[in-house]
């Protein structure tokens, strides 16, 4: 019957056997009436063969995972507004496709996340754009606008578009500095010759826009990561000087993109390209 089964002779499955008898230096079947029977060794080595068939079995159905993207983790780390904002929409919908995905994501800092991506200890991230640290690819993936996050009842509310010449004397809510759209922005005061009244300096979107909300003064903020936050208390007006900011998707110059990774940004690309 094992012959017939593994498509073999007799002869072939005794000789088989003969030579498995001999590497391990004791016999594992005997006869009896005609009958070819198991010794107990034999039984106990045939649970660890199932044993080791079965994680065969496993590795084999776990690579064809990997090949349909079917399994996995990705860990991703991005500004928090980023992943509340434009992101959520993206690893939700990913998330349905991939069911069987598993994703984490790690709100940090711009510094710590290019290190973080750099030296692999995540899979990828997203992160205003140019990038120039020498240890990550960075690519382009979603622009945006400067915009000023004004409360319901402030006076320049119903403006189309607001300059810095508006502002002045206006309490300004910015990011803190050391950031590249806070020196556009900086920058722009500068050369309208327009001094700048900070009244509240922070490093999210989301507390910008909640101060903004309750009237402490006017954010000049992303409207990409700000939108979130716009209902009728806040509305969202464009900046003049126009100052275009940019979101790249970046990843470890050190290794390429593996197989989920590569599927997600593919997914990144589809979901954010423009309209």
């Amino acid at each position: 019957a094992a012959a017939k089964q593994l498509g073999l002779t007799q002869p072939g499955i005794s000789r088989l056997l003969a030579q498995l008898e001999e590497q391990v230096g004791f016999q594992l079947f005997y006869r009896e009436k005609g009958r070819l029977l198991p010794s107990d060794e034999a039984l106990y080595l045939a649970k660890e063969a199932e044993l080791a068939l079965d994680s065969v079995e496993r590795f084999s159905q776990l690579a064809k995972n990997i090949f349909h993207i079917d399994s996995g983790q990705l860990k991703i780390v991005a500004p928090n507004s980023f992943i509340a904002g434009p992101l959520a929409d993206v690893v939700a919908n990913f998330m349905a496709k991939y069911p069987r995905i598993n994703i984490s994501l790690d709100s940090q800092p711009p510094a710590q996340a290019r290190e973080i991506v750099a030296l692999k200890s995540a899979d990828c991230g997203f992160i205003q754009l140019p990038e120039n640290h020498s240890g990550l690819h960075s690519y382009p993936m979603v622009s945006s606008n400067t915009v000023c996050a004004v409360a319901k009842d402030h006076p320049l509310a119903n403006r189309k578009r607001i300059n810095c010449h508006d502002l002045k004397g206006e309490n300004l809510i910015l990011l803190g500095k050391g950031r590249i759209s806070r020196l556009k922005i900086d920058t722009a005061f500068t050369e309208a010759k327009v001094p700048m009244k900070i009244k509240l300096e922070t490093h999210t979107v989301a507390i910008a826009c909640a101060f903004a909300k309750r009237n402490v003064g006017i954010a000049i903020v992303n409207g990409l990561l700000a939108q979130q936050y716009a209902d009728e208390n806040l509305t969202l007006i464009n900046f003049s000087p126009k100052i275009p900011l940019e979101y790249g998707f970046i990843t470890s110059a050190h290794a390429p993109m593996n197989r989920l990774t590569t599927a997600f940004y593919q997914y990144c690309l589809e979901h954010f390209k423009p309209t």
